[in-house]
């Protein structure tokens, strides 16, 4: 009888014991769990917003979000910001030397402003650690100091969303591996061609394709790719190690507004103004040689000038991707000069307009085997300098 009551009192004191143990072991698993989640109280989320109307947003942007519980504030980190006012600011811009900073926002102002240019906003949040969304939080809050908060905007290579990129790439461990999301081979032209052609941007296309040179036509890695902010989310999102997106929503609806398609393009005016001289140049009446005669002085000195402005961009500014640009097979600078001697009968003359329609020709025929993509509208700027060279060498 008495072992039996020993023998009791010592299941008892196990069963007391392994109770305790548990109860040490789920309160310590809380305990980290609760540290390990809840410590920093910070949410942080990348936004990506729609392209807008503008051709400054025609790509879209990209900000960063900072939910602070502790301090109770919401925070928007925008790395886009410019001084419009900055003195020189268009000479700035224009050699690439215009300076960008960072700065804040409430969410709830810079929501408001992006609802009402009807401009959708997609929220992924962020998979850090305490430490690292600590980390993150006290370097943007160091980048707004004045000392800090500037830097030499490059649309390619160091926007308001590689920065971003940056930011997360940096403070994330392990550091995230990205997939490429655009198709294999992509250039730089063809994800700026992406944005371009669904805005029915043809003006602004050639605009890009008269000034950007053989390196746009580089394939890019996909690290490069996120210099557009749509890319960047997609690369978020590819990213399995440590699931790197918890969450991801979109903040409102968008009412899609299509652009209808504009007749009034590039490849119309060219064609009408080709056509226009090509018919002209039939009538032998002294008033209309008289107008081809002004014509060709304003169309080729035009040429030319267009053509020392992009060797001004390659040499004299710091847009990497103007060099090496080859419309300066047809827009030659010195064309600019003989618009001044088109009605001259001097010999030299004569063999400036021979040779302009011979390389030109020859240019045509190597158009698709160019190391750079030309704007095809382009063709017919070409088949116009060709006509009025061999119009001029046999009327001399």
């Amino acid at each position: 009888m008495q072992q039996n009551k020993k023998a009791i009192g010592n299941r008892q004191r196990v069963k007391f014991s392994i109770v305790l143990l548990l109860i040490f072991h789920f309160s310590f698993f809380i305990f980290h769990l609760a540290k390990a989640q809840d410590s920093s109280h910070i949410r942080i989320s990348l936004l990506t917003c729609a392209p807008g109307d503008e051709l400054y947003s025609t790509f879209g942007h990209s900000a960063i979000r900072v939910v602070d519980s502790s301090s109770v504030t919401d925070i928007v980190y925008n790395y886009g910001t410019f001084n419009f006012d900055d003195k020189n600011f268009y000479l700035k811009f224009i050699r690439g030397k215009l300076l960008y900073y960072v700065s804040i926002e409430n969410f709830e102002d810079f929501k408001y402003d992006y609802q009402t240019a009807n401009r959708g906003i997609i929220e992924q949040v962020l998979n850090f650690s305490a430490d690292e969304k600590i980390k993150i939080e006290e370097g943007l809050i160091n980048n707004l100091k004045e000392e800090n908060k500037y830097y030499k905007y490059d649309f390619f290579f160091d926007n308001c969303t590689t920065r971003l990129r940056d930011i997360i790439e940096n403070n994330k461990y392990p550091h995230p591996i990205f997939k490429y999301v655009m198709p294999a081979g992509s250039t730089f032209r063809n994800a700026i061609y992406q944005y371009l052609d669904e805005g029915d941007e043809s003006w602004s296309k050639l605009g890009i394709d008269l000034f950007l040179g053989v390196k746009t036509d580089a394939v890019m890695t996909a690290r490069q790719s996120q210099f557009l902010p749509d890319n960047l989310m997609k690369s978020l999102d590819s990213v399995n190690n440590d699931h790197l997106v918890m969450s991801k929503s979109n903040l409102f609806p968008v009412n899609e507004n299509k652009n209808s398609s504009s007749f009034f393009s590039p490849f119309f005016l060219f064609t009408s103004v080709l056509i226009i001289i090509i018919l002209l140049s039939f009538y032998k009446n002294n008033f209309v040689q008289k107008f081809l005669q002004g014509f060709d002085g304003i169309f080729f000195f035009l040429t030319g000038l267009l053509g020392i402005i992009m060797i001004l961009m390659w040499t004299a500014t710091d847009h990497v991707l103007c060099r090496d640009n080859f419309n300066l097979l047809w827009a030659w600078p010195t064309h600019s000069i003989i618009a001044f001697f088109i009605a001259s009968k001097k010999n030299w003359v004569k063999k400036y307009h021979l040779f302009t329609v011979i390389a030109l020709s020859i240019l045509l025929l190597i158009w698709n085997f160019l190391p750079q993509q030309l704007n095809s509208s382009l063709i017919l700027i070409v088949l116009l300098l060709i006509f009025r060279s061999a119009s001029n060498y046999q009327k001399k």
